[in-house]
């Protein structure tokens, strides 16, 4: 089976590796745009961004429970009200201490959830791979099989045409030697052979 081979670009290899560090770093440096354009010591930003934060808590946790319940929606919402109150502690806040220490936090957490995904995602891709790997090689050995069957037929019908040809000229042969009788081969005790027509 010829197989399309494509190379991932390193680009696309390594992006989702830091997908978790450029979310809370967009993050970090959006809530500081929002501190030096008035949100530092800002009551109302803090309690909008605490409202926010509990809001998508929230909805995570509806999302969560039952049977019924998204795992997809639940991680979402719950990141997004991680990365509310993020972004309102980094903008409340007036020094980067803080910021960075809740960055350093969230991004270590951010790739702690990552590197879960990323095994089952690696572990699914492994399992899939072996199980094409055994259907090629199962279909490989039923393709084997069957050439070597279509070739052993395809030789003992030639072997059995060419002992057929070679009988048949032998027989000819013998018919066409002078003197042969095929009564004397009958009282020496052979086996009977058909009379020649031409020879009536």
């Amino acid at each position: 089976m010829n197989e399309q081979i494509v190379a991932r670009h390193w680009l696309a290899h390594f992006t989702p590796k830091a997908a978790p560090a450029l979310a809370t770093s967009t993050v970090l440096i959006l809530a500081r745009i929002w501190n030096a354009n008035g949100a530092e010591h800002s009551v109302g930003n803090a309690v909008l961004m605490t409202a926010l934060s509990l809001a998508a808590a929230t909805a995570g946790a509806c999302a969560s429970v039952g049977r019924a319940g998204d795992p997809v929606i639940a991680g979402t919402a719950f990141a997004a009200s991680g990365a509310l109150a993020f972004a309102g502690v980094a903008g409340y806040a007036d020094g980067m201490p803080l910021p960075l220490l809740l960055w350093s936090v969230a991004t270590a957490g951010a790739y702690g959830l990552a590197a879960r995904y990323w095994r089952t995602d690696r572990r699914d891709r492994v399992t899939y791979e072996r199980h094409v790997s055994d259907r090629r090689e199962e279909r490989a050995h039923i393709e084997r099989v069957e050439t070597i069957r279509g070739t052993t037929q395809v030789e003992v019908a030639r072997t059995g045409a060419a002992y057929a040809e070679s009988l048949a000229q032998a027989l000819t042969a013998r018919a066409m030697l002078p003197g042969f009788d095929p009564r004397a081969l009958e009282s020496a005790g052979l086996p009977e052979l058909p009379e020649r027509r031409d020879a009536a």
